[in-house]
């Protein structure tokens, strides 16, 4: 027979669910891990920019780079790799690369830290190489280097689970949810972090492993910013618009999701239809069917990194991989774009300090209008008008932006402020 003590019980665990089902509401997902929402980053660097020696770069343009009123910069990856850019890694506690030494690492993350422009590692964690064997892993090991790479992996000698992503054939895929991985990773990080002064990551290659893996170091490592390079395939007609690219946009939410909103994400899906729209004067693109924008920021804008460019997709005689180039003559539209729009926007250090003084300064311009009128990564974006011809938008209530040949001003009550080719903002 129960007692009536056991009884009671029950019966108070029963009225505190209760009051909990009823009580309870459901919430957003809070973001974190995010910035403070009015960044502006500069990629520092291109893919060959370790032949002039990176480090040194940065720390000798550290006054031009304040000025611009970048507050991030990212660094590409710092551990000793194979390859000069950095994204097959092997030892990585030592900092003695091919972009550098180890004291002009530290000397270019000071001359940001000492300028208030936060430093952001570039981290390869989805793979890794040997020394001087597939997975001689050291300056880390392992416990178990064979169980760290997973079974699936090319080398055929990985005792860990399958991949959790897709695979990548120049190094070992690591197996993350192997427990020495996870900790050799939050490890390096924290010390990334605490030692030599870094402030946030650009993670590589998320596509590799779960999104899940992404939220558990950033919990462990607490950056002020984190962003992860998921580059969604196209799959169908390339030309696609509206709601035909919804399914591209969907998989870097998908992504953030998978990491509890703990990171940002880059928005491929703004870059593919910024690039029609203005090549082949297209801009109706910009718009999707509910009248916000078409990539990422028209759905989390927060979460949500614009670019134009990057070492990848760059013209390979700026130092990029000319993977998927946005055409020369339209940069100045697509910065007028994404300097205006929400999301964190980041500029290439090729367009900024290669391309001459012109567009230099056009994009300082567009950097301070941003500043000066307070856009940030979630302010709204009322469009105007998507047509043939142009694009145009009034953001924040207080700039006007408009893109492309076709005529358009917002009217009286308006100063224009900047323009170039085919593009103007105006301010009240």
């Amino acid at each position: 027979m129960m007692r009536l003590k056991e009884l009671k019980r029950i019966l108070l665990l029963l009225v505190i669910c209760f009051s909990l089902l009823f009580s309870t509401t459901i919430t957003p997902v809070e973001a974190a891990y995010s910035g403070s929402g009015s960044d502006v980053i500069l990629q520092g660097f291109h893919w060959n920019s370790w032949q002039y020696g990176t480090w040194n770069i940065i720390t000798n343009n550290a006054d031009a780079i304040s000025d611009a009123g970048f507050t991030m910069v990212w660094f590409p990856p710092v551990s000793k790799s194979t390859g000069g850019t950095g994204y097959l890694p092997n030892e990585w506690y030592n900092l003695d690369s091919d972009h550098g030494t180890e004291a002009q690492l530290r000397a270019a993350v000071s001359a940001m830290n000492n300028r208030g422009i936060k430093p952001i590692a570039d981290i390869v964690i989805n793979h890794r190489v040997g020394t001087t064997d597939w997975a001689d892993f050291s300056n880390p090991a392992f416990d178990d280097n064979a169980k760290a790479v997973t079974s699936d992996d090319e080398w055929g000698q990985g005792t860990g689970n399958y991949d959790t992503g897709d695979s990548y054939a120049a190094g070992r895929d690591l197996d993350h949810t192997y427990y020495d991985v996870q900790s050799e990773i939050k490890y390096w990080m924290n010390w990334l972090k605490d030692d030599v002064g870094f402030k946030g990551w650009r993670y590589d290659y998320v596509k590799g492993y779960s999104g899940y893996y992404n939220g558990i170091y950033n919990d462990a490592t607490s950056p002020y910013f984190s962003v992860g390079e998921l580059w969604p395939d196209i799959t169908g007609d390339y030309y696609a618009s509206g709601d035909n690219v919804n399914y591209h946009r969907q998989k870097l939410m998908d992504w953030i999701d998978a990491t509890g909103a703990k990171s940002t994400a880059f928005d491929f899906t703004t870059k593919w239809q910024l690039m029609l729209a203005t090549s082949q004067s297209e801009y109706w693109r910009l718009q999707d069917s509910s009248g916000n924008p078409i990539g990422a920021i028209g759905w989390w804008p927060e979460m949500s990194v614009t670019f134009i460019d990057n070492h990848d997709t760059g013209p390979s005689p700026d130092g990029g991989q000319e993977h998927w180039p946005f055409e020369m003559s339209k940069v100045e539209q697509g910065y007028a774009y994404i300097l205006t729009h929400p999301g964190t926007p980041c500029v290439y250090w090729p367009h900024y300090f290669d391309w001459g003084n012109d567009l230099q300064s056009k994009i300082k311009t567009l950097i301070s209008l941003r500043k000066e009128k307070g856009i940030t990564s979630t302010s709204p974006v009322s469009i105007q008008v998507a047509d043939s011809s142009k694009y145009a938008a009034i953001i924040n209530s207080s700039l006007a932006v408009k893109i492309g040949p076709g005529d358009w001003n917002p009217g009286s009550g308006w100063t224009l402020r900047a323009s170039g080719n085919e593009w103007a903002v105006w301010t009240q």
